[in-house]
């Protein structure tokens, strides 16, 4: 059996580990590693095209496994315009498709590409490796506090996080397969726990052993068309979606970032909450070293079941302006991986990075101009 562990006062062996987790941004353990800031490009819509409206016909799979080899590990680039292109899901069931320009003067980007090596070690089991190294997030302390608060349900049986007031990242494959949107996409909700102590219990009423959920509508869903209707091993290089809720929520949510190499991510390290499905009803917490890295995904073996699928993956990153560092959304985790390479199969729990091109589609969505989309 693996360990079930929980966060929570009465576990006196995680207080190493939440010391870790809740040092202020500004302490490190090491000194901060300085790399050329990436000169975001600029998305200029073109056209906005009417679209007949979706059947709802695909079937949720909250277990996504792809296989690839070595000429789409070792790729490189970043997507091109067709891919920048993005549909455009509202609450009615109608769609647009959205083809958009590059500001040509900012296509340069003097960003550093991740060094592509070979995979270190051979893995042979899938998604939990060796022990179980994921932490149950339980009490109001933890799951009201940042960053715990920032992850949401997505009631296709996903995991997503809060990026503003009003919009939530997720996996595209959590409401779209490839060719249509799942059935449970027709009236999308997210997800927000709220924890025993505000859910209405009153004095002398037994409480509720696990927290409640308090349901938002979807309001429209955005995903990019290097996603839909792409060769398998492409599409999971653009397995995000963003969701606009209809209404504004007040918590804390986490500010996206273009993922560095993780030499410049504080202890080489990244984390992320989710609602692992074999722990149904918790929010999960785990955090693991980055093992290796293509232009598109994150390689790591952080331990993850399905229902996992969307959370925002986030590591400290050191912040010029302010001078500390800071945990900002890197990537959106995806799913699991097998690579062939030199004749030999290796898996890892993969993660989709945010490459500056896919950080300026993002934060388009979310702002819908390019004045605000500059890194802070």
């Amino acid at each position: 059996m693996v360990p079930n562990r929980t966060l929570g006062l009465a576990h006196p062996c995680c207080v190493s580990l939440l010391f870790l987790l809740l040092l202020p941004s500004s302490v490190s353990v090491r000194e901060p590693r300085h790399q050329s800031p990436a000169h975001l490009p600029s998305l200029i819509p073109h056209a906005t095209l009417p679209l007949s409206r979706s059947r709802f016909s695909a079937k949720a799979q909250l277990d996504l496994t792809t296989h690839c080899n070595e000429s789409c590990y070792h790729k490189e680039g970043d997507m091109d315009k067709e891919h920048l292109a993005f549909e455009t899901l509202y609450a009615d069931g109608s769609r647009t498709l959205t083809t958009v320009d590059l500001d040509e003067n900012e296509t340069e980007l003097p960003f550093r590409q991740p060094k592509v090596t070979d995979p270190r070690h051979k893995r042979l089991k899938r998604q939990i490796y060796g022990s179980d190294g994921r932490f149950n997030i339980r009490g109001d302390h933890f799951l009201l506090d940042y960053p715990f608060s920032t992850a949401v349900r997505i009631s296709t049986g996903c995991t997503g996080v809060l990026v503003s007031q009003q919009h939530v990242l997720t996996a595209a494959h959590c409401v779209h397969d490839g060719k249509d949107y799942v059935k449970g996409a027709r009236k999308l909700r997210v997800g927000f726990l709220i924890p025993l102590s505000v859910n209405g219990t009153r004095p002398g009423q037994a409480p509720s052993k696990k927290p409640l959920v308090r349901w938002v509508r979807v309001k429209r869903t955005r995903v990019p068309k290097g996603w839909i209707q792409g060769p398998q091993e492409v599409s999971m290089d653009f397995d995000y979606a963003l969701l606009e809720l209809r209404w504004p929520h007040r918590r804390p949510f986490m500010r996206l970032a273009v993922a560095p190499t993780s030499d410049y991510l504080a202890g080489k390290r990244i984390h992320f909450s989710g609602f692992d499905s074999d722990r149904p009803g918790e929010l999960v917490y785990r955090f693991c070293p980055v093992e290796d890295e293509s232009n598109d995904l994150i390689y790591q073996h952080c331990d993850a079941r399905p229902g996992a699928s969307g959370s925002g993956v986030y590591g400290r990153v050191w912040d010029d302006t302010l001078e500390r560092w800071e945990r900002k959304v890197i990537g959106i985790f995806s799913g699991h991986q097998w690579l062939e390479i030199n004749g030999e199969n290796r898996d890892y729990n993969v993660a989709v990075r945010f490459t500056p091109l896919k950080f300026a589609q993002i934060c388009y969505w979310v702002h819908g101009n390019k004045v605000d989309c500059n890194q802070d």
